[in-house]
């Protein structure tokens, strides 16, 4: 009876989803959003004149993006299949009748942006090239598709501008910095705006004027941290700064209907704060009225009032309005409250520990009472960030006794450009050694049982989980490696063409350091592993190929270690389907209590 009644608790919080991305559609008082909806992501809708919610259309598999018109009167829709992330665009007209607009579903499409007049729309493809991403513009009327410009290169439209002459691009130049270029439709010209010199500088969340004659961006372009700034959209005119945070990234903006004051948040280690710049004085108005966690997708309703989405590690995702001049926030959807699991999350302790060289390295600590065994859950990216927010599996273990540990070692985003390069190409190995030393603070600090520390991870945190393991063997007592990497090489040689470039300015390159791939890969050191090992990896997954699991337990068993393989046929690169994410995450628990607790 107490199995099935665990399994049944375990089974509610796997189902709890929250809302995410708002968008506002325009001239309604309305916006919509993405919820999971019968096993993958859907459509919604709020309206303010009954405050309810409505399912939009249901799509054949996961919604990937949402992209009103200017007038609000149709809406593009970005759809992939079985989680292979190649996203094909359809369009809701007036009638709310689907209709296909871009579709070639062996390639990648990423949406830049509406015309004025909604007769066409801007995207990056690459139809031609695995590796490479033109620039097209599809017909909505015809549905005609006409490739604008060849770019033996990756690219990404971000808006029109200037009446439609003109439309501005972002094309990455490492795994997190990026140029941003003009493309004058008339001249067929293509335009930087930014400086050649800034080979490491990042420059997102772009927003351009109505005139299309400024934009206002995020860069940390000379300093550690992102910051405002704004340019003309000049070729030859500087970018000049607004306004900065020396400790923590400003990582989202978005500028008022009215063009006179623009929203932000920042990131303070791992939890946001909202504000709002007015760019004629100047001044900074914070906007401490809003719950605890990471704020999202910011948009204006109107002209005083913001949408934002939120998600706290005790609010599995919502959306909240913001009344600016008031600095007054309401919560609009309840699409993650539980109250019958709400008294059992935790909000997580923000710690720290001093790594083998001194590093400071922070982490949130989830734990109720004592506890002997712990679980380390490591982030992917590896240039991304663990958040506090809701986890189902995290907050399952921490309310069962165990003590969770969700660190961000070096390498991780957030804390400034210094730390986030710490662990490039040949330093890689120090950000396994951080968790090494993080399973020695949880056995002097917290007195977690030395052999009952569990490891986990998903994407690049599989690949933390494997180098731990064969590293660190003694330090673990079970590991879960999810879509993980089990040799760079490998992964190099048969991951998308267009990835490539960029993972390799991380990881390191194929013509130039094969030999330290071969010296640090997991396949290499699996005679090294102790603990059991359960693997879990999406048969359509274009990030990450399914060899790397494929070949990792294939030698893994023929050694005799325990290992399972647990493959999905019907996903990709993330376990999106309920029924999958209910079975991934229930074999996750069941293994940990077996091997942590002796269950």
């Amino acid at each position: 009876m107490a199995n099935h009644e665990e399994n049944d608790k375990l089974l509610s919080y796997l189902k709890v989803h929250g809302a995410y991305e708002p968008k506002t559609v325009p001239g309604q008082n309305a916006f919509t959003f993405l919820a999971q909806r019968g096993g993958v992501p859907q459509l919604f809708k709020w309206t303010s004149n009954d405050g309810k919610i409505k399912a939009l259309k249901d799509f054949h598999d996961r919604v990937l993006s949402v992209h009103p018109s200017p007038s609000g009167e149709k809406t593009i829709v970005g759809v992939d299949n079985h989680g292979d992330e190649r996203q094909q665009l359809y369009l809701i007209n007036q009638d709310h009748v689907i209709e296909e607009l871009v579709i070639s579903k062996n390639h990648f499409h990423r949406f830049g942006g509406w015309s004025s007049d909604e007769k066409r729309i801007v995207f990056s493809s690459n139809r031609r090239h695995p590796g490479y991403f033109d620039l097209y513009v599809a017909d909505v009327a015809t549905k005609t598709v006409t490739k604008l410009l060849e770019i033996n290169d990756n690219c990404t439209p971000i808006c029109w501008i200037k009446n439609d002459s003109q439309i501005l691009i972002s094309m990455p130049r490492t795994n997190i910095d990026n140029d941003l270029f003009v493309y004058d439709l008339a001249a067929e010209k293509l335009i930087r705006l930014t400086e050649v010199s800034d080979r490491t500088a990042r420059f997102q969340s772009v927003q351009a004027t109505a005139d299309g004659k400024k934009m206002y961006v995020l860069s940390d372009a000379g300093q550690n941290t992102l910051g405002i700034f704004q340019k003309d959209l000049k070729e030859d005119t500087p970018f000049q700064k607004l306004m900065t945070d020396d400790s923590w990234d400003i990582e989202e903006i978005k500028l008022s209907p009215d063009e006179k004051s623009i929203a932000y948040t920042v990131n303070k280690g791992g939890i946001s704060t909202l504000g709002c710049f007015h760019l004629e004085n100047q001044q900074i108005n914070e906007i401490a009225d809003m719950p605890k966690g990471v704020y999202r997708s910011l948009d204006w309703l109107n002209a005083d009032e913001l949408i934002v989405a939120v998600k706290g590690a005790t609010i599995p995702g919502d959306i909240w309005k913001v009344d600016v001049p008031q600095a007054k926030s309401e919560r609009l959807t309840f699409v993650g409250e539980n109250k019958t699991l709400e008294k059992y999350w935790i909000e997580p302790k923000l710690c720290t520990y001093q790594s083998f060289d001194g590093l400071t390295v922070p982490y949130f600590l989830y734990q109720q009472g004592e506890a002997k065994a712990a679980v380390v859950y490591v982030h992917g990216g590896p240039e991304s960030q663990i958040r506090s927010e809701y986890n189902p599996v995290i907050q399952y273990l921490a309310a069962n006794g165990y003590a969770v540990v969700t660190p961000n070692v070096r390498g991780s985003m957030g804390y400034g450009r210094k730390y986030v390069q710490l662990d490039d190409v040949r330093n890689r190995m120090d950000s396994v050694a951080d968790l090494k030393w993080l399973a020695k603070d949880l056995i002097d600090k917290h007195h977690i049982h030395p052999d009952k520390i569990g490891i986990m991870g998903r994407s690049y945190g599989g690949f933390m989980v494997l180098a731990a393991l064969t590293h660190y063997p003694g330090v673990w007592s079970a590991g879960v490696d999810i879509v993980g990497i089990s040799h760079f090489r490998t992964f190099l040689e048969n991951t998308g063409a267009w990835r490539r470039k960029l993972r390799e300015f991380e990881y390191g390159s194929l013509e130039e350091d094969i030999d330290f791939f071969e010296e640090i890969a997991p396949l290499n050191h699996t005679d090294k592993i102790t603990a059991p090992l359960l693997v879990f990896h999406g048969r359509n997954d274009t990030r990450v190929p399914v060899t790397e699991a494929e070949q990792l337990t294939s030698l893994l068993t023929k050694k005799g270690k325990e290992v399972e393989l647990f493959m999905f046929e019907d996903e990709g690169h993330q376990t999106e389907r309920l029924e999958n994410h209910i079975f991934m995450n229930t074999e996750i628990v069941k293994f940990m209590n077996k091997h942590l607790k002796g269950e």
